[in-house]
């Protein structure tokens, strides 16, 4: 997968992997509904490091935030998370390396931990970088988002820790470093890998569920991804086939090549040769798109085989959720009482 990205302390996490030293990655889903695309794509990112690097991957649901946020009910928020949690586990991550924390289902962790770093949090900051918020409910969660990304060094030591996301979730990893340094906790300050929106169909922007976009969803079939892409994906050829081949089409504003760029055609050499038939005319943009679509469609039927063959969705959670230890470990760190 590809990232055009920003950066803020993230050497360190690179650095560690080199050296064989621990280092962790954090990323997170916000279970509102069925995930496009564009919610997937991330975690493969983060798959993508665990198994270059052997990091530690934390995955972190938000269910409580998405049910203060959103205006759903905890039975909705709930269906949409079990479905979501097949999405992920359906990824490959590697089990012995990675963490998925659910916000509600493991409150005895989160919540206290979020308590303590809430006193660095003031009203006043929270506006400022979020906004006003509607309920206290909000004002309070960033001090769980914080909890989040300081999660993996809790459990397992001070390590450095990178959280790959989309520009609009950067608030949260800056004020998490501002809450790291102010608390004596034995964490380092999270790095942040910020990546740009996969771009909608309809051309540059982010793919979004709330849109009147089509999207590409993770359930779709191989005819109604080359549907989709075929009659809806933003095209940068001319407006005749004579013109195109005499001019030439335009791949940084094509969605179809921007596609095959973001993560859908892995060799850097076969994408250059795109990008050149493009511009000078020799590949349409119809053949474009069936390309783009043919890619898509193999990586969603992979997902899709490795979804089906999942059971239970408590079986399969198990192996990826904190232990006993884990949990003890965290609050001792985060200087939490615990009882018995």
């Amino acid at each position: 997968m590809r990232t055009e990205r920003e950066h803020r302390d993230d050497g360190a996490v690179f650095e560690a992997a080199e050296a064989g030293d621990p280092h962790a990655i954090v990323t997170g889903r916000g279970p509102s509904g069925p995930m496009h695309l564009g919610h997937v794509l991330p975690f493969y990112l983060a798959r993508t490091i665990q198994r270059e690097t052997g990091a530690t991957v934390y995955l972190s649901v938000s269910d409580d935030e998405k049910f203060l946020a959103k205006g759903q009910s905890f039975a909705s928020i709930g269906q949409a998370t079990r479905e979501n949690l097949r999405d992920l586990l359906a990824v490959g991550f590697d089990p012995e390396r990675t963490r998925i924390v659910i916000d509600t289902a493991d409150a005895d962790v989160v919540y206290p931990i979020a308590v303590r770093l809430s006193k660095h949090l003031t009203p006043a900051t929270v506006e400022a970088v979020y906004g006003e918020q509607d309920t206290v409910g909000l004002q309070f969660y960033p001090a769980v988002q914080a909890t989040h990304l300081l999660l993996p060094q809790l459990v397992s030591g001070r390590q450095p820790t990178l959280v790959p996301i989309a520009v609009d979730q950067d608030p949260h990893v800056r004020v998490c470093r501002d809450v790291a340094a102010r608390e004596a906790l034995p964490v380092e300050k999270p790095g942040a890998l910020l990546g740009r929106f996969l771009p909608g169909l309809e051309g540059p922007g982010k793919m979004s569920s709330s849109g009147a976009a089509p999207l590409i969803e993770l359930t779709d079939s191989p005819e109604i991804v080359a549907d989709t892409i075929r009659e809806h994906a933003y095209s940068g050829g001319r407006s005749s086939l004579a013109a195109h081949r005499e001019h030439g089409g335009d791949p940084t504003v094509d969605v179809a090549f921007q596609y095959l760029r973001y993560g859908f055609e892995p060799d850097d050499d076969r994408l250059a040769d795109v990008a050149a038939d493009y511009h000078d005319g020799c590949l349409l943009s119809g053949e474009l798109k069936e390309l783009a679509a043919d890619r898509i469609s193999e990586f969603l039927a992979d997902h899709q085989r490795r979804r089906a063959a999942l059971g239970d969705l408590e079986d399969e959670l198990e192996p990826y959720r904190l232990t006993t230890a884990e949990r003890r470990a965290a609050l001792e760190a985060a200087g939490v009482p615990q009882l018995g």
